[in-house]
């Protein structure tokens, strides 16, 4: 019998206490219960990972003077809490309580006469998170408030019927929080009308009638969601006197603006000077020609421009060549796919109809200039091993669950013909473990024994080599990517919106958007659906879906595609202890 000494925590007292390591999990337990009246049952003990009943205690590495963990109180003092709040079932329920509700089917926006175009960017800019909580804390400045038409009801008040709006004149970032905050109360297609009639006021543009005389023309998804970013980019400033503040002059320039470094040569004149200036962006471009098939070759073709100037050490117009490189980038990077052009012979928009593929990630480094992908480029690589070896490690999870599996229907069918005798199974198990190669089981060799180890050996081992992959993924990010935390840290972006038109001018057509669902609870996993926004009607569609919108027809193709940042991996304080 092998006892040693070792030390119990429990409920800020430190117990001294003698185990036999040979004993289970189980034993273990029932010696605690005398120490603390914890009963086994109420008891979950901590000691490099979960012992449960049958966890053989030399599994657990323990040596003399080790700390384990117990959590837990007698039955005595649990207390048996009473609900603070009556359960609610659906038919109880307001509307604005089932909207908020876990996989709610978000709300739509009718169209009120050629508004897919806004319905569309709105839906779309929606899906940032970091809009929808700094927009919920806005207040319009005093200038904004002072152009406002009087009125007798707040803002808010007019808000909670529906006519949120009218109270911010033409201060559009208002407008834009009542609509979501509206939004955010109802699973009905909502009316943006008062929206729309700010949007109205601040650009006239967009209320250009159409040429039947009845309602408003169709407009350019495009321009409104650049008057959208604009007028963010102007209302939603950051603190003058903050850290941040110094480093961004707002909401925009934080989660969605980069930095681009533009050289300028002359082509005329070799010997002169290039200037180097830093240029912000608020969306990077994908230009569509005959030789474009797919998105990253449409992006290479606005980063290296040809421009007409007077150059003065010719002292007349010369060709210069402007080439620009990525020198920071943004958190949510909107792409714009540059299918409309404007026909000189029928004096209308036209539209591209090419197909230009996409993908659901993409990797943007070789757009960044030499300083930035230096310091991209091992994240991103160590992020790819990470990804590698999960999917290891649930292919190796799957092969041990169909291993069990056959081995119960195997020990079930010898039961029933009683014609193969158990030791005969055990060989057949023995072999299958040695043909999966260590995944799901590992030997070694000592003398001529052979010891396997046990699937939770095996697990704990998998989750403390992620877990160091991860930390060695953190370990690799720059010392200046770690300071701007906003900013893109891996060169990897997960598309996340898609805004869509079908027909073949930008005067005509139809708008829709295509929103990645988030995961319902925090943590929790996505399930790679789709919402489908078309005006007022909202569906769930699946992830193949997304890749039909790549054009090539009068169908829907897409025009904005909103990717977000692929972040750093999260690492547990204590993965080891999970298995």
């Amino acid at each position: 019998m092998a006892e040693i000494p070792i030390k119990v925590k429990h409920a800020g007292k430190t117990y001294d206490l003698e185990i036999n390591t040979e004993s289970t999990g189980e034993e273990l337990k029932i010696q605690l219960y005398s120490l603390t009246n914890v009963e086994p049952e109420n008891q979950k003990v901590l000691a490099k990972k979960m012992v449960k009943d049958n966890t053989p205690l030399s599994s657990l590495g323990l040596k003399a003077g080790s700390v384990i963990t117990l959590m837990g109180k007698p039955s005595a003092d649990v207390v048996m809490e009473v609900p603070t709040e009556r359960l609610k079932f659906a038919e109880d329920m307001t509307e604005s309580e089932l909207a908020q509700q876990d996989g709610a089917i978000p709300a739509g926006l009718q169209n009120t006469g050629n508004t897919c175009y806004a319905n569309a960017t709105l839906q779309t800019l929606r899906s940032i998170p970091e809009l929808q909580e700094e927009l919920s804390r806005y207040s319009p400045s005093a200038a904004a408030s002072s152009s406002a038409p009087s009125s007798m009801f707040s803002a808010d008040q007019l808000a909670q019927y529906g006519i949120g709006g009218l109270g911010g004149g033409n201060d559009l970032t208002t407008a834009l929080r009542d609509l979501y905050k509206q939004m955010g109360g109802t699973q009905q297609g909502f009316p943006p009308i008062m929206f729309l009639t700010t949007l109205r006021q601040k650009f006239p543009q967009f209320a250009e009638r159409a040429k039947s005389g009845h309602g408003y023309a169709q407009q350019d998804a495009e321009e409104v969601w650049t008057q959208l970013i604009q007028t963010l980019h102007e209302s939603l400033k950051m603190s003058s006197d903050s850290e941040e503040g110094a480093k961004f002059k707002s909401w925009v320039g934080k989660f969605m603006a980069g930095a681009m470094e533009v050289t300028t040569t002359c082509d005329d004149a070799p010997e002169e000077d290039s200037t180097t200036q830093t240029e912000e962006f608020h969306d990077l471009k994908c230009n569509i020609t005959t030789d474009v098939n797919h998105l990253s070759e449409g992006m290479r073709i606005p980063l290296t421009e040809k421009i007409e100037k007077n150059s003065e050490s010719l002292g007349r117009t010369a060709t210069y060549t402007r080439s620009s490189r990525i020198s920071r980038l943004p958190k949510n990077l909107p792409i714009h796919l540059i299918r409309f052009f404007w026909r000189r012979d029928t004096q209308k928009k036209a539209k591209i109809m090419r197909k230009v593929t996409f993908q659901h990630e993409i990797d943007v480094t070789e757009f960044c200039t030499d300083e930035l992908r230096k310091k991209l480029v091992p994240v991103r690589d160590k992020i790819r091993e990470v990804r590698k070896e999960e999917e290891d490690v649930e292919r190796a999870k799957k092969k041990q669950k169909k291993r069990k599996a056959q081995d119960e229907l195997e020990a079930k069918e010898s039961k029933v013909r009683g014609d193969e005798p158990m030791q005969k199974l055990k060989e057949k198990a023995d072999k299958e473990k040695a043909k999966e190669g260590g995944e799901a089981a590992d030997t070694k060799m000592g003398g001529t024994e052979e010891v396997h180890k046990t699937d939770d050996e095996l697990e704990k081992e998998r989750a403390e080599k992620l877990a160091g992959m991860k930390k060695d993924v953190l370990a690799a990010v720059h010392d200046d990517l770690k300071a701007d935390p906003t900013a893109n840290q891996t060169g990897l972006y997960e598309l996340r919106a898609v805004v869509t038109h079908q027909g073949i001018s930008a005067d005509s057509g139809h708008y829709t958007a295509y929103v990645k669902k988030t995961a319902s609870k925090v943590g929790g996993v996505e399930d790679g659906k789709w919402w489908w926004f078309n005006d007022e009607k909202v569906q769930e569609v699946e992830a193949e879906k997304i890749e039909t919108l790549a054009g090539g027809g009068e169908s829907h193709s897409a025009l904005i595609l909103l990717y977000r940042a692929v972040e750093l991996p999260k690492v547990e304080e204590d993965t080891a202890m999970k298995v």
